[in-house]
Formats: C-alpha cells, structure tokens, sequence
C-alpha cells in the first residue's frame, strides 16, 4: 500500500493572453494651431494673408464685426429720431415742471459745502450767540442789489440739504427704534413719511396765510419757508439718538 505525497503540488499554467485586437480603426483629426500674428507692414502692403481683413477690421474698430452697424444709414436715422424724441421728451418735461418749480431757484439751495453744513448744523442747534441773522447781498449783472448769495457763502440762507438729509434720517432712525422695540413693519416707513410731510405741509400752510395777512410776498418765499421748515427734524433727530443708545445699553 502507497503513502499519498503531501508535497507542494505543481503550479497551474495559466492560459496565454490575448491583446484585443481592435475591429474599427479611428482615426483622430490633427489640431492645427493658430497663424502667428501678422506684423502691422504686412497687414497694410501684404494681400496674400487670408487673416489680413479680419485683423484690419478689428485693429481699425473697436467694435469687431459690428462697427459697421453705426455707419448704417438706417442706425443713424433712429439714433436721430431717439435723440430729437429725447430732447422733445425733456425739453416738456421741463417745461411742465418749472411751472410749479422754479428749477433754477431750487439749485440754489443745494449750493452748500462741507464747511457750510457743519457750522449750519451748530447754528441750528445752538442759535443763542449767533449775530447777526441778516442775509447778504450781491450785485447782479445789471448792477442791481438784491442777489443774495448761495449757502455756500452766506451760513444765513436757507438750504434745502440738510432739511432732506434730516427727514430721511428721522425715517429711518424712527423706523429703526421701532424694530428694538420689536414693533417694525414695511408699511412703518411709508406712514412716517407721510405723517412728516403732513406737518411740513401744515406748518407752511400757516405760515403762507400768516404771511398772506402781514403783505409779505417774495419770489422765493415758499422754497424759504420749506427749508425754515425742515430744519425741524435735527432738533428731533438730537432727542431720538439718546433714546437709541438707551436700547444699546439694556
């Protein structure tokens, strides 16, 4: 009777590979990099370079290949139409509105500086040792007196900036207390706005009436009597800062 060997059996041959051969052969198109960049005496002698238009057409506009659009007859009737409209357009606009508003006069109190703001901020604020309170005068171009100078130049005329800096910022600081308080809404601004434009209307009412029965007239009498008006709301806006800072300290 034979022992069975217990050894290292012998290895397994494994069966030879076999590389796909592939079926379909593509083939992959060349890349072609792009022509070197053409000098510019080449570009104006040379006619043998297909990219010499489209490098003359670009280097001569700014616009590529729709520059010629602005030298198109048919362009330049309808920029001229939107251009005659335009001018028409504003110029009625402006006609319709210097009926209410002299836009000319209305400049003139938006004529102010950084120095002119600050000292008009003090002097509203602190109006006790200020002297004196008249208005200065210019020369006009007829020779005549009676000009008075802007802001700028003169810290006793009215302006309108800082009246419209200081009722924005009320809107905004009233509807800002508001939300610490937890009590803001969006229609909070549209109704401050309109309360502070009520009051305005209301004060100026009465002092065009008052002015009515004393005989006052002037030309400039109602945009005066607005910006005496507005700078209400920087005495209003000194007592609302304290009350925001009370909500930052709790």
């Amino acid at each position: 009777m034979q022992r069975q060997q217990y050894g290292n059996p012998a290895p397994a041959v494994s069966p030879p590979l076999h590389h796909p051969v592939p079926q379909h052969v593509s083939t992959v198109p060349q890349l072609r990099s792009p022509p070197p960049p053409v000098p510019l005496q080449q570009q104006q002698s040379g006619y043998g370079n297909p990219y010499q238009p489209q490098a003359a057409a670009a280097s001569g506009n700014g616009f590529g290949a729709y520059g010629n659009f602005i030298n198109d007859p048919t362009a330049q009737m309808g920029l001229h139409v939107g251009q005659t409209a335009f001018k028409h357009g504003s110029e009625l606009v402006e006609q319709n509105f210097n009926r209410y508003v002299n836009v000319s006069a209305l400049k003139h109190y938006f004529n102010v500086s950084n120095g002119y703001v600050v000292n008009k901020l003090f002097l509203v604020l602190f109006p006790w040792r200020h002297k004196p309170w008249s208005r200065k005068q210019s020369v006009g171009p007829n020779g005549q007196e009676g000009w008075f100078l802007p802001p700028r130049d003169d810290l006793n005329s009215p302006d309108m900036y800082i009246p419209v800096m200081a009722l924005v910022t009320y809107i905004l600081l009233s509807t800002l207390l508001a939300g610490l308080r937890g009590a803001f809404q969006p229609e909070l601004l549209g109704s401050t706005a309109g309360w502070a434009f009520f009051i305005v209307f209301i004060e100026i009412l009465g002092l065009k009436l008052g002015c009515y029965l004393l005989s006052i007239s002037n030309e400039s009498q109602l945009l005066d009597l607005v910006a005496y008006s507005g700078y209400k709301f920087v005495g209003v806006i000194t007592t609302l800062v304290p009350m925001l800072f009370s909500y930052y300290d709790l």
